[in-house]
């Protein structure tokens, strides 16, 4: 029986080494919204969620909510979690590490026989990194009610609409209001992460406390031109959609540097039926700009679309540009924030406040209720990579860390 956190943090590295082998592609981690993978992982940390002393359910989108009753069962919930999907050949942390930190918090307290003043709601959502239908936080959007229903007919790479991936995965997209948590029964959403910088490394500490997270803009663009026998066409009369997508490339790059602040980033770009001999008639491009200031945000964003419509105009190219998904900055609970921040300092001996340039699934559930976080060191600030790496001791730290800010959530419910 786990009644340490040393123990709990070692069998949390364990469980997450097992969670990381579930998925969709061989040999690399890739975990996506309502693939076959996440039904597995779903499956297995429900059945990990039972053990620690948890009910459990999926709500209409897909999303594993796992919940500890409170004293009495008319309480209030607390809510703790992060997402269960992962990037393309992701690491084994980003995400799974909060989910199962909410869990093994649990275990902890069940295997004491404690019950709090409050119920405690783990939650894996479906999807936060927007990797198939490239809009972030599905999943806890449905939790904090602002999901878009125009968002189901997005399709993704093979052409299905999310709609029916859905319908598929054994949810239901006709009732995506009823995951809507009740705010007036609600304390907040907590949730921990590695830090996805270098910061924590620098300063040789275990965990950080998180102010802000930057407003994110993610843009699908398409430039549109001809395709063309590349020995046959002068180059005087091409219209090759690909020399814009390059120039656009380099335009973000340049608005980056521009801006204090800011990054603007081109992850991806798609060239329709690219083969050596012809000229790209066609080029699919996702731009991502972020900055901890909304207003500089969106500025950048008008100055890339006015860049895309003078290369597209240059070049006699149409230019298609649809906003795919827009957040803005969102500060954490100030309430929350002494509260952690004190939870640390006593844990750890200092503490460091810390703003998040990544987005995280906090920033969906600020629009409905607090909310808190704390970032775990990760080696070399690496995410998004088979090589992310986190230390047991840390965990230990992090699991502690919570432990002390559960007993600052329980002091200020029943003052």
């Amino acid at each position: 029986m786990i009644r340490c956190m040393k123990q709990a943090a070692e069998e949390l590295m364990r469980r997450l080494d097992e969670l990381g082998l579930i998925s969709e592609e061989v040999g690399q981690l890739t975990r996506t919204f309502c693939s076959e993978a996440m039904k597995r992982a779903n499956d297995l940390v429900e059945h990990w969620m039972r053990e620690a002393g948890m009910s459990t359910r999926r709500d209409a989108i897909g999303n594993l909510i796992g919940k500890y009753e409170g004293e009495r069962k008319e309480s209030k919930t607390l809510i703790i979690g992060s997402h269960l999907d992962t990037v393309r050949d992701a690491g084994k942390y980003d995400g799974p590490l909060g989910v199962l930190m909410g869990v093994s918090l649990v275990q902890v307290l069940n295997a004491r026989k404690h019950r709090l003043p409050f119920s405690i709601e783990v939650v894996g959502f479906a999807d936060e990194e927007g990797v198939r239908y490239h809009s972030t936080y599905l999943g806890s959007k449905v939790l904090a009610g602002t999901f878009e229903p125009g968002l189901l007919a997005l399709a993704d790479a093979k052409g299905m609409p999310m709609r029916e991936a859905i319908r598929q995965f054994g949810s239901n997209p006709e009732a995506l209001e009823s995951g809507r948590i009740d705010s007036k029964k609600t304390i907040g959403y907590v949730e921990v992460h590695i830090e996805q910088g270098p910061v924590l490394e620098q300063k040789h500490l275990s965990v950080g406390v998180v102010t802000a997270i930057a407003g994110q803009t993610r843009v699908i663009l398409d430039f549109i031109g001809k395709a063309g026998h590349a020995g046959t066409t002068p180059m005087s009369l091409r219209k090759d959609a690909l020399c814009a997508g390059a120039e656009f490339v380099l335009a973000a790059e340049s608005v980056g540097f521009e801006r204090g602040g800011l990054v603007a980033t081109v992850g991806q770009l798609f060239v329709q039926r690219g083969a050596s001999n012809v000229i790209p008639g066609a080029v699919k491009m996702s731009l991502d700009v972020r900055h901890p200031v909304d207003a500089i945000r969106t500025a950048a964003v008008h100055e890339l679309r006015k860049h895309a419509e003078q290369i597209a105009g240059d070049r006699k190219l149409r230019l298609e540009w649809k906003v795919a998904h827009e957040t803005g900055a969102v500060n954490c609970d100030k309430a929350f924030l002494t509260l952690m921040n004190r939870a640390v300092e006593k844990v750890q001996g200092t503490s460091v406040l810390l703003y998040s340039g990544a987005g995280h699934d906090a920033a969906a559930m600020a629009a409905v209720t607090p909310v808190s976080m704390l970032f775990v060191r990760c080696k070399d600030g690496l995410s998004h990579h088979p090589d992310e790496s986190v230390r047991t001791e840390d965990v230990a730290v992090a699991l502690e860390t919570m432990e002390v800010f559960l007993g600052g959530v329980v002091k200020e419910q029943t003052a």
